[in-house]
């Protein structure tokens, strides 16, 4: 998701998109008539339309095609993705390949119609976030991003800097805070230092820790291909092949995961996800909170190493 702000008396205040809400599904697609559509109404129809639904852009932008973590998404992931001329990466998004930042320009445009609409100016200017593991490729590519989208981008700044400026740090003196950012795509610590009275702060990012490809969408697959590999066992048929199952998983994954944060046992349910000799195949399969614990052991070894680095 993206969210956008603006700062009114002091204080941060979230926009609102033209939706009414206060995030934007970073989610970019073209229709079967050929419309480009953003946020919750390329989401809607991603099931239906798989291929031409671009999702979780964030995490190519600034890498190499032959990147392991790009070559690994490459299998999970329902749109193409080929090696750009310039060896990074380039998506299918209708009836033509675009790059990372393109797309993502796409989002931001977005944000920014939708905040002009509802402060009623037009908008020149912009602070753009990026997680604090983001090398300089990846901040290069999203200042290209903004840029595109027709902003003038006086900082690119740190996702967990950001959280401590609207948390509002500056209300107390001199301190050490930790901040973690869990996102859809990355996992980031930042220790920050905050030296100074209020109105005087100044912020030192004294050390920063993280993974590009640990987030919310790494769960979702490692859902996916529990869900993929349960399934075949009972059925014979792995229906993470088919784009249309795909996507239809991805969406399932995210909503298991979901209900596990507050009951111990979740049911999914896909019916119609295929056809065999015998007619449509349906799916169903019960999911316990301790197997999704299970699947992400992984991530919670790996965030406390990552602490661990950090603070030392």
């Amino acid at each position: 998701n993206s969210a956008m702000a603006f700062v009114e008396g002091g204080e941060p205040k979230i926009i609102e998109n033209t939706e009414g809400v206060r995030t934007t599904p970073s989610v970019v697609a073209v229709s079967k008539s050929g419309e480009r559509l953003v946020g919750l109404l390329a989401k809607r129809q991603a099931i239906t339309n798989p291929k031409n639904t671009i999702h979780g852009i964030k995490r190519l932008m600034g890498h190499k095609f032959e990147d392991p973590n790009i070559q690994r998404d490459r299998g999970l992931i329902s749109y193409a993705i080929e090696r750009s001329e310039d060896g990074g990466v380039k998506v299918k998004l209708g009836d033509k390949f675009s790059r990372p930042e393109e797309v993502s320009a796409m989002i931001l445009q977005k944000l920014k119609k939708d905040a002009e609409a509802k402060l009623g100016e037009k908008i020149t200017d912009a602070v753009i976030t990026v997680p604090a593991y983001f090398d300089d490729s990846q901040r290069q590519a999203t200042r290209q991003a903004g840029e595109i989208a027709g902003f003038n981008v006086k900082r690119i700044i740190n996702e967990p800097t950001a959280a401590a400026l609207a948390y509002g740090f500056n209300k107390k003196k001199d301190q050490q805070i930790a901040v973690y950012d869990f996102g859809g795509g990355t996992f980031d610590i930042s220790i920050l230092e905050i030296t100074g009275g209020e109105g005087e702060q100044s912020i030192m990012v004294k050390a920063t820790d993280g993974d590009s490809h640990m987030g919310g969408e790494d769960i979702d697959q490692k859902i996916i291909r529990w869900i993929g590999d349960q399934y075949k066992k009972e059925s014979g048929i792995d229906v993470r092949k088919d784009a249309l199952a795909l996507q239809r998983l991805d969406e399932a994954a995210e909503k298991a995961k979901i209900e596990l944060s507050t009951a111990l046992q979740t049911e999914v349910n896909i019916p119609f996800i295929t056809s065999g000799a015998d007619g449509p195949k349906h799916l169903l399969i019960k999911m316990t909170r301790a197997k999704l614990e299970e699947l992400t052991q992984e991530f919670i070894d790996r965030a406390m190493d990552i602490t661990k680095r950090a603070m030392e």
